[in-house]
């Protein structure tokens, strides 16, 4: 099965690769949509070559990956809960909705900067079980892929393309850490936010009480 997908991903990128940027958009779309491609290593690879059109390589791959997510949004909107459920359990299936009703953009946006094996089509699915709006889902995959695909672009462009490997090895063997210091800043980011909307709420309110 590993042989044949790396046969179609090779087939990929014979057809896609002359067209330049659009073949980056084509690439990333094919990633969200259907197959799992190397996607960070295409674009981090064509901003190397091209370090000037680096902005306008990401650009573009984060509109296909926008483009291509609908498809895995389209599948959870007309009907994807009962897949969901039974792929990762009812439990942990409440959470993420419980979570997406609260902060829908921000639950698509974080995990689409996570490289790689951040379940991305996972969180996507889950937006169309919830009814994510259409425009914040869209908003959300392109600026979080945006945000991805230009840093991991500086860094190939800095350090060289095999950087790229040494950091896969790195999360390979500390993927529980790397996991770990993700929550940990995402919950300080949403602590801080939280105190900040009370203090907010606490001025507006004070003026009204006198």
């Amino acid at each position: 099965m590993k042989h044949l997908l790396n046969k179609w991903t090779l087939l990929i990128l014979a057809v896609l690769k002359p067209l330049g940027v659009w073949g980056v958009a084509g690439f990333a779309a094919i990633d969200a949509a259907f197959l799992g491609m190397p996607l960070d290593a295409i674009v981090a690879g064509y901003s190397y070559a091209n370090p000037r059109k680096l902005l306008l390589y990401a650009v573009m791959a984060a509109f296909g990956s926008a483009l291509g997510s609908i498809v895995i949004y389209w599948i959870g909107y007309k009907g994807g809960e009962v897949l969901l459920v039974k792929r990762i359990g009812e439990k942990r299936f409440n959470k993420i909705k419980a979570s997406f009703e609260r902060h829908e953009f921000w639950a698509v946006m974080f995990p689409s900067m996570l490289p790689p094996p951040t379940p991305f089509k996972l969180f996507v699915l889950s937006a169309g079980v919830a009814e994510m709006r259409f425009g914040h889902f869209l908003a959300a995959i392109f600026f979080g892929r945006l945000i991805r695909f230009s840093l991991v672009s500086l860094v190939v462009i800095r350090y060289g393309p095999q950087i790229l490997g040494f950091a896969g090895g790195v999360l390979h063997h500390h993927l529980r850490f790397l996991i770990a210091a993700i929550a940990v800043t995402v919950l300080i980011s949403w602590w801080s936010l939280w105190l900040r909307k009370k203090r907010a709420n606490r001025a507006s309110e004070s003026p009204a009480a006198q």
